[in-house]
């Protein structure tokens, strides 16, 4: 069964940490939400959610697939720690899955995963003048090779199913969207 890493930053977007954990767990898939400290992580609009571990355990195992939620201030904080960026390159060398919705791409951007790349994230939310070569879209969420991104709160829906059907199969994918009754 894959395994995918799930960082959660004070200030995340909500929506987005939650469908994305949520629909992965339907399809079976091993889902591990890790707080960048012991803390709980207050999200962008004032939920808590509870971390299954910190980032420091959580980095002990090994993953098919990191997916980093998006909102701000959480984005910049995913950004600004040097474990995630450090994480993010290694996976993307081992041709593990990188992930990222929203704002989160300017994380994957930092890494330098989008350089030459086709990508798609929340307007405005990565500077593409500091990215090289970016041919960034506007559609709900873009693959390019192992690296998935998506636009926003509204596409999460459409990305989760994307990123299950990448470590599952379409089959599994279906069987979810089905049980879901999205038209």
């Amino acid at each position: 069964m894959a395994r995918v890493l799930v960082p959660l930053a004070q200030g995340c977007e909500e929506l987005e940490a939650v469908t994305i954990v949520d629909l992965l767990r339907r399809a079976g898939i091993e889902v591990v939400t890790a707080g960048l400290d012991a803390k709980p992580v207050r999200a962008a609009r004032g939920p808590v959610l509870m971390p299954d571990t910190t980032l420091d355990a959580a980095l002990k195992t090994d993953y098919e697939m990191i997916v980093l939620p998006g909102g701000l201030p959480g984005a910049d904080h995913l950004r600004d720690d040097p474990r995630i960026i450090d994480l993010v390159r290694r996976m993307h060398e081992a041709d593990h899955y990188t992930a990222a919705i929203c704002a989160a791409p300017r994380v994957l951007a930092k890494a330098g995963l989008l350089d030459n790349r086709r990508a798609t994230s929340y307007p405005r939310a990565n500077d593409t003048n500091d990215i090289p070569g970016i041919d960034d879209r506007e559609e709900p969420v873009g693959t390019d090779g192992k690296v998935v991104t998506s636009r926003g709160p509204g596409t999460a829906m459409d990305f989760a199913p994307e990123l299950i059907e990448l470590l599952a199969g379409k089959a599994k994918r279906d069987e979810v969207e089905g049980a879901l009754q999205r038209p």
